[in-house]
């Protein structure tokens, strides 16, 4: 089935569409978005936002900004409203070169963020566990969290293994991920797969609505590319 024309913004505008579509392609997707400056449809959240070219694609480049202790390290695309549908992007994360121990190159996709970007839920991936010679590490590949209340810390001590999940990952490689939304429940598709990789049924926000980000946690290298969002009918 043939897509819809997207939304338009930045010099693209003027298209109507029935159902929004924001790709976050850079310049690689300018049939799609041809704005003059790409990256300001981006508004950063304790992050650092750069267009450039990594493995061969144009892309948008994360990293946190000095001192920042908060857990809103996001880029949020701006007119992103969402709340049931679904959520793809292209991304690589791997820690920055000489950061802590325990950086996983955390990366992933923030959505129903509030205007305040104070409340949030989130589907990440720690690319640095998938391949770990630990079998533990490995269960936690993937991970669902919630802010303010519900870090993954809480999570994790809370329902063990409930909010996490293994997929095979490869620190700073491209992975597309895709994320199924409806109500109270959410899903993670890795890598194409027909089955997700994790689930969720009790989103701790609720049913609701908010804004897409890119978001990265602490030590990360993170580049995105292909960022579509695509609401319910």
């Amino acid at each position: 089935m043939p897509l819809p024309k997207p939304r338009a913004f930045g010099a693209a505008r003027g298209y109507a569409t029935s159902m929004r579509i924001l790709w976050l392609g850079w310049l690689a997707l300018a049939a799609w978005i041809a704005p003059a400056q790409p990256l300001d449809q981006l508004r950063p959240h304790g992050v650092r936002v750069d267009a450039v070219t990594y493995r061969g694609r144009s892309a948008v480049h994360l990293t946190q900004t000095p001192g920042n202790e908060t857990n809103e390290t996001f880029a949020v695309v701006a007119g992103s409203e969402f709340g049931d549908g679904s959520i793809e992007a292209d991304l690589a994360g791997a820690p920055v070169a000489g950061t802590f121990q325990a950086a996983r190159g955390f990366i992933g996709i923030a959505f129903r963020i509030a205007e305040d970007a104070k409340k949030f839920e989130l589907l990440y991936l720690r690319p640095t566990n998938g391949r770990a010679p630990d079998q533990l590490r490995r269960n936690h590949s993937t991970q669902y969290v919630s802010f303010p209340d519900w870090p993954w810390d809480r999570t994790r001590a809370a329902t063990p293994g409930l909010y996490e999940s293994y997929v095979d990952l490869e620190p700073g490689a491209w992975t597309h991920v895709k994320i199924t939304v409806a109500g109270t429940k959410a899903a993670l598709y890795v890598h194409n797969a027909e089955q997700p990789c994790l689930i969720v049924n009790d989103l701790k926000l609720g049913a609701g609505k908010g804004l897409a980000g890119l978001w990265i946690g602490p030590g990360t290298d993170g580049y995105f590319a292909n960022l579509r969002v695509t609401p319910a009918n």
